[in-house]
């Protein structure tokens, strides 16, 4: 399986006019037939005027396909593309290899915390499996979402994906986390694979499969 998580930044002030292209037009020409969506953000704090949009593959060989369908479909082609590409300024991808399925938040309303870090070379799999072994520590005060190892462009990169209710909710859970002599066994491994830690909020918008 294959995840894209495609990355779209917008003029200033036009995301409003991005998740309503998307809603009116884009999300019903396209649907789960050329790729899953599996998430649909805007973000809030971090990088500001982007959306971020997760869509899953059986395989790079799958996906081609699937765009190259998606290509020869006018309502695309023709009315949602043209109505998009002026509002955007720069678009990038990550191909990303899931390490433990994305496990959906189990009440609405929420937002997310999207952790990207790069890592040192051929660190990424080490880092990552430190991080799965002190999971069950870590979901003790709130459930991970989703966690990948990317695969291109950037192959020295591990992501992962947090729900919460709020601000508050956030600070407390890392605080919460903080104190836990497994996490902190962990920091302390861990730290010594990585070169840089980003963080992203992001707010789903209304078609977002995970809301």
């Amino acid at each position: 399986m294959l995840h894209e998580l495609r990355t779209y930044t917008a003029l200033p002030g036009a995301i409003p006019d991005v998740l309503k292209a998307n809603e009116e037009v884009g999300r019903k020409v396209r649907g789960d037939d050329y790729g899953v969506l599996e998430g649909y953000w805007y973000t809030e704090m971090g990088p500001l005027n982007q959306v971020m949009h997760l869509w899953r593959f059986d395989s790079f060989e799958e996906r081609a396909r699937l765009r190259g369908e998606l290509g020869k479909v006018e309502g695309w082609t023709k009315e949602y593309v043209p109505r998009l590409r002026p509002l955007l300024t720069a678009q990038s991808t990550r191909f990303l290899i899931n390490t433990k399925g994305i496990t959906a938040p189990e009440t609405e309303g929420n937002f997310y915390e999207f952790r990207n870090y790069r890592v040192k070379p051929g660190a990424a799999k080490l880092w990552m499996d430190a991080f799965l072994e002190v999971m069950p520590t870590r979901e003790k005060h709130s459930r991970n979402v989703g966690a990948w190892i990317t695969e291109g462009p950037n192959p020295n990169e591990v992501c992962h994906i947090w729900a919460y209710k709020s601000l508050q909710e956030r600070a407390e859970t890392r605080d919460g986390v903080a104190q836990e002599d497994a996490w902190k066994a962990f920091v302390e491994k861990g730290r010594r694979y990585l070169e840089e830690m980003h963080s992203t909020m992001l707010m789903p918008a209304s078609f977002s499969p995970l809301r």
